[in-house]
């Protein structure tokens, strides 16, 4: 069977990614050919593929997808979205919760596609201060809402398992725009996600 450009195109990019394992391992000091390491980079090349699939799928598209005009002018909010990535300079994971909210000026989407594209931006290499600002500018650049939300609150594996190694500590990020610059609007959002954001 004949494969595609694409195809072939994502085949050299994955046994690119495993020759650069298998290296990086004999070069940590590892023997490649053991038994137990002989799949691992291949192993990790899908993973970090799967990991930072992101970088494919267009979040917007995705907003756009379930798009529905509604006559709704109170604040949505889809709180706890679970959410992992890689912090883009040591390329652990930091993982935890994003907590989004809107308000429709004449469009709404689906409940879902809020989680959806978390998770896009999430699966790329990532800081948390960016992945915020990109999930608001998203959801106010597709729907047009008159306010958006957006806090993450999150632990990293390379303040936890590297540098100063502090294995509680939780990083808090938020970006509001809209009607969400006004106390009133803010304040509200904050006590409805329960979080300790002041």
């Amino acid at each position: 069977m004949a494969y595609t450009k694409v195809e072939q195109f994502e085949d050299k990019i994955t046994s690119g990614l495993i020759e650069n394992y298998r290296e990086s391992i004999g070069l940590l000091g590892e023997d490649p050919t053991r038994e137990g390491l002989l799949k691992t980079p291949e192993r990790v090349a899908k993973s970090m593929q799967y990991l930072t699939q992101g970088y494919q799928i267009d979040p917007k598209a995705i907003l756009n997808s379930a798009k529905f005009h509604e006559e709704v002018s109170e604040m949505i909010i889809v709180k706890d979205i679970e959410l992992f990535s890689l912090c883009e300079h040591h390329m652990l994971p930091f993982f935890g919760k994003a907590h989004v909210a809107y308000i429709p000026n004449g469009w709404i989407t689906g409940l879902s596609k809020i989680a959806r594209v978390v998770d896009t931006y999430s699966r790329r290499l990532q800081v948390q201060e960016r992945l915020t600002t990109q999930i608001l500018n998203a959801i106010k650049e597709t729907l047009d809402p008159l306010g958006v939300a957006v806090v993450i609150e999150a632990s990293h594996l390379c303040m936890m398992m590297r540098g100063v190694q502090k294995q509680n500590s939780v990083t808090t990020t938020s970006a509001f725009w809209g009607e969400f610059e006004k106390n009133e609007s803010r304040s509200e959002f904050i006590r409805l996600i329960g979080s300790k954001l002041h």
